[in-house]
């Protein structure tokens, strides 16, 4: 049996929320840089080059790539013999959502209450999908979608 400390959770998920919305993953860098050296349109030329200025912008200056950070959406691999200590998984990866969007200054958007539209100041509660699988493994991948 493994046993993974919730503080530990919240930090890597915290991590998570700051790097998803600063930093450009490189082949997709790569990707638009390539797109942008092969367009015959000046116009989307110049879109792309406004795309990648800001890129790496969001890198130097550790700030958001977009003004819409996103909703987080986490996917939750957890092996059958794990034990999360010090606290439950669901509210280790919610704070660590909400000490992401706070710490990593990023915009929130999410309201607790589709009806009442009251912002939680903090893009909790995130949206958290589980799949139980065997081992002592937990992977925790994030995603802002806009």
């Amino acid at each position: 049996m493994r046993e993974i400390d919730s503080q530990k959770i919240t930090d890597a998920v915290e991590q998570l929320c700051i790097k998803a919305c600063t930093i450009l993953p490189d082949d997709i860098y790569c990707a638009l840089r390539d797109a942008k050296e092969n367009e015959h349109n000046a116009t989307a030329k110049q879109v792309l080059d406004y795309i990648l200025q800001n890129a790496d912008t969001a890198r130097q200056k550790d700030m958001p790539i977009c003004q819409d950070t996103g909703m987080a959406i986490v996917y939750v691999r957890l092996g059958q013999d794990v034990h999360v200590s010090g606290g439950n998984l669901n509210e280790a990866i919610n704070k660590g959502v909400a000490n992401g969007y706070t710490k990593g200054r990023l915009r929130a958007s999410i309201v607790y209450d589709p009806i009442e539209r009251v912002n939680t100041k903090d893009n909790t509660p995130a949206v958290i999908h589980y799949e139980i699988v065997d081992g002592e493994t937990l992977e925790i991948t994030l995603a802002q979608i806009g």
